[in-house]
């Protein structure tokens, strides 16, 4: 993620700003007489202007056990009373975090702390450190969390245990061998609730970046009639779509060779500079004598420091095109650094592509 969203947004760093470290001592000494706010406000605030957001969390939850007076358990129920008083779910990951740095050698307390404080926060993270000691002994707790009645802990069944989960360490286990997670993505492949079912298909997106035919096999064993289901399906898919993997096309109802023709692509402004917009417009028609079902994306490739290119692929639209229809498609971006992408000036391709084939091409330039 971004530190910082857009101009002028304040970066997400500041959610652990002093008002809010503030808040989180007075509501300890509220749930515990000997809570020290002193000393916490001293660890939490310590170099705080430097740490970055994940830094931050893990500094509080340093900072709850330099000044909590009790022993863990003790300490697990302080924490579990602060839960519903910190009022912000992602301040209230530090709670989690504190399992994670001092619970390790107390399994069945700190999973049960995990089971609560997550409705409260996400312990995605905090669960990782347990995952990568015991695997099977770990997912063995949260294949029973993949049935629980709150939709924050079976989240948490199958967020935890993301082999390529974002801002956390990657579970090595997982990336070479996913099929220990198979029942928790199994309980969870028609979840009610859109939160989980989002978890359960970036989960399976994660694992088709190393095993694609695993994710494949599962998800054509999936009753895909089922909505819900179906839902998964379409997401988890989405990285092996843009590839144009035939395979995976395939299971949307867009497998077959595009058969149209593109009348005018345009990228303008022909020239542009960081900040500002860039517009695309395309015009297809259909040369078949059937209906498609056209998955249809955009390729900028970026131009590299060192001058070669590289590729990005971004969704346009998904949509039925009948025989010697027409379809306008249209869509703007701003074109602008990120932590993950820094620009450099030259000529930028844009190619359009209709399941997973080029089939126009235009451009433009950027000047730093």
């Amino acid at each position: 993620m971004q530190e910082q969203n857009d101009a002028g947004a304040p970066a997400l760093k500041e959610i652990f700003d002093r008002a809010r470290l503030a808040h989180i001592a007075r509501e300890t000494a509220a749930v515990c007489a000997g809570f020290d706010a002193g000393t916490f406000m001293a660890r939490a605030t310590e170099n705080l202007d430097a740490l970055g957001i994940m830094q931050r969390m893990r500094q509080v939850a340093v900072s709850f056990h330099a000044a909590l007076p009790g022993g863990y358990e003790r300490n697990i129920e302080t924490l579990s009373a602060l839960a519903p008083r910190i009022g912000h779910n992602f301040a209230a990951i530090s709670l989690a975090e504190y399992v994670a740095l001092y619970g390790l050698d107390r399994f069945d307390i700190s999973m049960k702390a995990l089971h609560f404080f997550t409705r409260f926060g996400s312990a995605e993270f905090a669960v990782r450190p347990f995952l990568s000691r015991d695997l099977n002994r770990t997912l063995a707790v949260m294949e029973g969390w993949a049935e629980d009645e709150n939709e924050h802990v079976r989240r948490l069944a199958s967020e935890g245990c993301r082999p390529r989960l974002p801002w956390a360490a990657r579970i090595s286990a997982l990336i070479e061998d996913p099929s220990p997670v198979g029942a928790i993505l199994e309980t969870l492949k028609s979840d009610p609730s859109l939160y989980v079912r989002k978890s359960v298909a970036n989960h399976l997106n994660d694992i088709g970046k190393d095993h694609p035919e695993w994710m494949l096999e599962r998800l054509e064993g999936w009753p895909l009639a089922d909505p819900r289901t179906a839902w998964i399906a379409k997401h988890a898919l989405r990285s092996l779509i843009k590839k144009g993997d035939l395979r995976a096309l395939g299971m949307i109802g867009a497998g077959g060779k595009p058969v149209l023709k593109v009348e005018t692509m345009t990228a303008t402004p022909s020239e542009i500079r960081l900040g500002e917009r860039l517009f695309l417009a395309a015009k297809v028609v259909s040369t078949s004598d059937a209906s498609q079902r056209l998955v249809v994306d955009y390729a900028i490739h970026y131009v590299k420091k060192n001058g070669t290119p590289s590729c990005k692929v971004f969704k346009l639209k998904v949509f039925d095109l009948a025989p010697g229809a027409t379809c306008d498609l249209s869509i703007s971006q701003t074109v602008k650094d990120f932590t993950t992408r820094k620009h450099f000036a030259g000529h930028h391709r844009v190619e359009l592509l209709a399941n997973g084939e080029t089939v126009a091409e235009s451009g433009f330039n950027l000047l730093i």
